[in-house]
């Protein structure tokens, strides 16, 4: 191996083996699945009502207030700062779940967690500011895939802890505690990117971000759009440069990017899709411990919510992978796709909702995320495949924001004291109607694209057959 090619491989070896570590310790959290009955149990002494109506709703209010701020700053600032206050931001949350107690405190935990997902743009996108293009694959694998992983560890070692080792959920949580001060740490050591998407450009990259090693055809090769995020880019060693106007200037390019993403009616209807699912998800994953602690409370029995998550974290991971193997026509029946797996998503909730058996709600959560890890790979996919990398990350932006919105709206009416305030059980009846909504709509565009289609087919085999009519 010559000297460049070892530079080379140093280059982005270091850097995903830093964030890989970063990953896996920030998810390997073994007190996770056992949240909601740390908190109703002895050492913090919540009812089932507070934990619902007024802790658990803060995340999603801190979380849609977060995002826009911290996704246009994890830009400016090139996203290790950003980094480095998610792996701060763990720790808090850690230390107020462990010495806390009471409502307010719980709700100080819940708001630092919202910082927590919303910090989570910069891990996913940090890589791609310090590797070249060709490593982008494959460190975008193992950086996704090493989350998996430390959560399914994570999973496994709280439920034999729990199970065989009688520990107390108060030193599963003193684990996670020393696990993301870990992750903090190694933090501290990524190498600062030079770059970023947007604020930040190499005046040789066009607006894929590739970068030319000739810049005389680099110059022949722009459109006007990489032209105007050059004349944009932040230079942080110009002490003249105007840096508000060029914010100005940069969010209006953002505005005109999120124009031109949804300009296709079909990525259109797979973000729709992304929003909606993904917002009645994550009021599932929200409140399904408290649903299990209706069905049997940890007090009355050893419970097995880690054990649950870890299958399911290995199921959705499978469902996942599937995709790449699966050949399937998806502009024509991709919202079909769409519809039959949200109806199954409604069903598994149906399930979950309506029993009175804790292994047919661990059943029917099983259901439920992998059919969501499914469908939203195959989303992903589809609206990835055809955008660059910057409105690749703006648009799945844009989605989780419309997402939070949308779930926020769910959270006010359904859970929050000050709307309804629904019973957990009447809340899953009303999560798995939503799903049920969900597809309805795509099966109602699912019918409406294969007819569409058809009719095309027929036109055109009739045109084909009036032309050899003509010519005979």
């Amino acid at each position: 191996m010559d000297l460049c090619s070892r530079k080379d491989l140093s280059g982005w070896i270091y850097p995903t083996a830093l964030l890989c570590i970063y990953g896996f310790f920030t998810y390997m959290r073994p007190s996770e699945p056992f949240l909601t009955p740390y908190l109703t149990g002895p050492v913090h002494n919540l009812t089932i009502e507070q934990v619902t109506n007024f802790v658990f709703p803060v995340w999603t209010y801190s979380y849609l207030v977060i995002l826009f701020p911290v996704f246009i700053l994890t830009d400016y600032l090139r996203y290790k700062p950003v980094i480095i206050l998610q792996g701060l931001s763990y720790i808090i949350c850690w230390v107020l779940l462990l010495f806390a107690r009471g409502v307010p405190a719980m709700q100080g935990l819940e708001f630092m967690y919202g910082m927590v997902t919303a910090t989570e743009v910069a891990y996913f996108s940090y890589i791609y500011s310090v590797v070249d293009t060709e490593h982008y694959q494959k460190v975008t694998s193992y950086c996704r895939s090493i989350t998996l992983v430390g959560f399914t560890v994570a999973s496994v070692l709280g439920q034999l802890l729990v199970s065989l080792a009688g520990l107390s959920y108060f030193y599963l949580n003193a684990i996670s505690l020393v696990s993301v001060s870990i992750a903090f740490l190694s933090s501290l050591w990524l190498p600062m990117p030079k770059k970023s998407m947007f604020f930040h450009r190499r005046a040789t990259e066009d607006p894929t971000g590739r970068t030319s090693e000739d810049p005389k055809a680099t110059r022949e090769n722009e459109d006007a759009r990489s032209t105007e995020l050059e004349n944009t880019s932040i230079d942080p060693d110009a002490d003249n440069m105007d840096i508000e106007k060029n914010f100005c200037k940069v969010l209006w390019l953002l505005c005109k990017d999120i124009k031109e993403c949804y300009s296709s009616s079909q990525l259109i209807y797979w973000s729709l899709w992304w929003a909606l699912a993904t917002a009645g998800y994550n009021q599932v994953i929200n409140y399904v411990q408290v649903l299990w602690e209706h069905v049997e409370p940890a007090q009355n029995s050893t419970i097995y919510n880690g054990g649950v998550e870890a299958v399911s974290t290995f199921l959705g991971a499978l469902s996942s992978l599937s995709v790449g193997y699966v050949k399937v026509n998806w502009e024509m029946s991709g919202e079909l796709a769409l519809a039959i797996f949200s109806a199954v998503n409604a069903g598994a909730l149906f399930l979950m909702d309506y029993s009175f058996n804790i292994w047919m709600c661990y059943a029917g959560y099983l259901v439920f995320k992998a059919s969501y890890m499914l469908l939203i790979t195959i989303a992903t996919f589809q609206i990835a495949v055809n955008l660059s990398m910057e409105r690749y990350a703006l648009m799945f932006g844009m989605n989780t924001f419309v997402a939070l919105v949308l779930q926020t709206i769910l959270t006010i009416i359904v859970v929050d004291n000050r709307g309804l305030g629904l019973d957990i059980v009447t809340q899953f009846l009303v999560y798995g109607s939503y799903f049920a909504v969900i597809a309805g709509i795509f099966f109602a565009r699912s019918l409406y694209v294969i007819v569409t289609m058809c009719c095309k087919r027929h036109k055109k085999e009739e045109s084909t057959n009036i032309v050899e009519e003509n010519q005979l």
